[in-house]
């Protein structure tokens, strides 16, 4: 599962890295989105433009968005079988911009959780593998919405969580949109290299969605 991620990059971090061009003149720094928030997408690799969708994915048929907060993830090894997602992967893909994730462990002894940052080594950008859907009120407006796929977590994770988001880098995420045949694209479906990873403790502040500060990232 992926229920937390951040994107700490500003604007001007997000040209200078992506070349992302258009970006919402309301955008700041997260440190803490979560489900039923606006998480910061790419869906057209040739114009780079970030765009706003609601994080719970809403099938064009669903009555109302209410269905969104249980579909914020959709499993690679069923993405192409599940009716609610199989379209969407296959026609409706999306990059969602993000520098780091969270997961939480459980303890057996206790129902507490303690709370984990993953990155890349390096710190660099990266995004998420993602699909979108636009689905339509009786009223006639309109919402874009999407989910992270997940898949069997690397060996980073695994001590953590048995589930972790695809993670795609800067050289690989543009194919991931690329009009190529479908098994290749789920080819990509795969956990990231652990190697090129780390991870630390945060602090359970960051259990509140509501929370979204700088300091939720540092160690503890």
């Amino acid at each position: 599962m992926c229920g937390r991620f951040t994107l700490s990059y500003k604007a001007n971090e997000l040209q200078l890295s992506l070349g992302i061009t258009d970006i919402p003149e309301d955008w700041e720094p997260r440190y803490n989105i979560a489900p039923t928030q606006a998480i910061p997408a790419v869906i057209n690799p040739v114009t780079k433009k970030m765009e706003f969708l609601y994080w719970g994915l809403v099938p064009s048929w669903a009555k109302d968005v209410s269905i969104g907060s249980k579909m914020i993830n959709a499993r690679s090894e069923t993405v192409l079988e599940k009716p609610s997602f199989k379209n969407a992967f296959l026609r409706r893909r999306c990059l969602i911009l993000a520098d780091g994730f969270y997961e939480w462990k459980r303890s057996a002894k206790s129902k507490i959780s303690t709370p984990y940052y993953f990155q890349l080594e390096d710190r660099e950008i990266f995004a998420l593998a993602g699909i979108y859907e636009i689905w339509h009120s009786p009223e006639g407006s309109e919402l874009w919405s999407g989910s992270i796929i997940t898949c069997p977590a690397n060996e980073l994770v695994a001590p953590i969580h048995d589930r972790m988001p695809i993670m795609l880098d800067k050289e690989n995420m543009w194919a991931y949109l690329d009009n190529k045949p479908i098994t290749e694209i789920k080819a990509m479906l795969a956990p990231f290299d652990a190697t090129q990873m780390i991870a630390h403790e945060v602090s359970p502040k960051v259990n509140s969605g509501r929370v979204d500060s700088p300091d939720l990232v540092e160690a503890v």
